[in-house]
């Protein structure tokens, strides 16, 4: 989904932007070479394990032969990401010609991770602890009744709702660029990144979120390398086995942390359906879904099971001054088709689709305003002069000091002509 202000980006981003000595000590783990491995690009894996028992540098003209010449955009991508993370260094010769070579340790541990496999630590647990784990079904709907829950705690916060139970200093954290709030007097305002936030995708708003956690890490007195590598483990944890005495029982949430954006076999079924007179059919009891659909539709009634409105200008043009663009609702709508629509193509009608790019292009057209042009100034400081004394009356729109032109608003046209004519005396 495009973004303006927010990106997210995934653990990989982050293992990347670490100190390499941090980086190096990752790699003497070797469940996280493979979670390193796991989010790799798919060319990127490939010679991961093409080089994985190559003990000497590889030429990059070797490589490139490894793929058609249609794919050279996709093979730079994958070399890139590989030095990124230093799963692969680059070294040049006398000549310049770059070779590479994959991280000794990285290489080492990988390779016998591959070839005796392993098992986390765990302990067994005492009955009177596993006869009340829950069942995978139960711990799902734990996991989106919180995640909801989140969601709506942004909102609500926005419009001075009653808070949940998250912990205030962990909600400080994770609504960090999200939320603004002028002083304590009025409630905390959604920003432009925050309406961005609430149509991404879960798995991407969830490392939108850990990316935040870590990045404050250090102010709570952890290290964040330490954070990285327990989050990565967590994807080797089974849902919903708990482990050691103080246990913690991993949801989907967390195990799926290491995958990547592209991988859409977590992603949730659709439950929205638009005709092409603009009717909004959303079949959902979540409470969450309304509000979102509120941020740039307009909800008519909510069912037990089925919310109802429509797609307007008046609401668009709400999303549109909130920072939301029309891509994203178009994609937000695309993501989220019921199944019943989603097979088609397009799932989303096209005459709604090129309306919503329509209305959004009416708040950007050209604005129209009367001007003058000025050229052939006698000297450079008469054509500053002039520059100076159009800014100063807030007419200047444009100048070029190379060419010595001028093009200042039509309001002031008599303060300029006077200014110019005493410039000649």
């Amino acid at each position: 989904m495009p973004q303006v202000k927010i990106v997210a980006r995934n653990f990989m981003d982050m293992v990347a932007s670490l100190p390499v000595m941090k980086l190096d000590m990752l790699y003497d783990n070797s469940f996280i070479c493979e979670a390193i491995l796991r989010s790799l690009p798919p060319l990127a894996k490939k010679y991961v394990l093409q080089m994985l028992y190559i003990d000497i540098p590889i030429t990059a003209k070797s490589m490139e032969e490894w793929v058609l010449p249609d794919g050279f955009s996709k093979h730079k991508v994958a070399i890139d990401r590989l030095i990124q993370l230093r799963v692969m260094t680059e070294t040049f010769d006398r000549k310049k010609e770059a070779t590479y070579q994959l991280n000794p340790k990285f290489q080492f541990n990988l390779q016998k991770h591959i070839i005796h496999g392993g098992i986390l630590p765990r302990e067994p647990m005492p009955s009177n602890i596993t006869v009340r784990l829950p069942s995978l079904e139960e711990l799902e709907a734990y996991a989106v009744e919180q995640w909801e829950c989140f969601l709506l705690n942004l909102i609500s916060s926005s419009e001075g709702g009653k808070t949940t139970n998250i912990s205030s200093s962990m909600m400080k954290i994770f609504q960090r660029g999200l939320l603004s709030q002028r002083d304590d007097r009025e409630p905390p305002r959604l920003t432009e990144s925050g309406f961005q936030f609430l149509l991404m995708d879960t798995i991407a708003q969830l490392w939108y979120i850990i990316r935040e956690y870590i990045t404050n890490a250090e102010e709570r007195g952890v290290d964040s390398a330490d954070l990285i590598a327990f989050l990565l483990e967590l994807s080797f944890h089974v849902t919903g086995k708990g482990r050691k005495e103080s246990w913690f029982i991993p949801t989907k949430l967390a195990t799926n942390l290491s995958i990547s954006l592209a991988d859409t076999t977590s992603r949730k079924q659709g439950f929205i359906v638009i005709e092409t007179n603009f009717r909004l059919y959303a079949y959902s009891t979540s409470k969450l879904h309304c509000e979102i659909l509120r941020l740039f539709a307009r909800v008519e009634y909510q069912l037990p099971n089925l919310i109802v409105g429509a797609i307007n200008k008046e609401s668009l043009y709400k999303a549109f001054q909130n920072g939301i663009t029309s891509e994203q609702i178009v994609s937000f709508l695309q993501q989220n088709a019921h199944p019943r629509v989603a097979e088609r193509i397009p799932s989303v009608p096209e005459n709604v689709t090129d309306q919503i790019r329509l209305w959004e292009s009416d708040l950007n057209r050209v604005e129209m305003t009367p001007a003058h042009f000025y050229d052939e100034f006698p000297s450079k400081d008469v054509f500053e002069a002039a520059c100076d004394f159009a800014r100063e009356y807030g007419g200047l729109l444009w100048e070029d000091s190379k060419r010595m032109r001028l093009v200042v608003k039509a309001d002031i046209l008599t303060e300029m002509k006077e200014f110019l004519r005493r410039q000649k005396q």
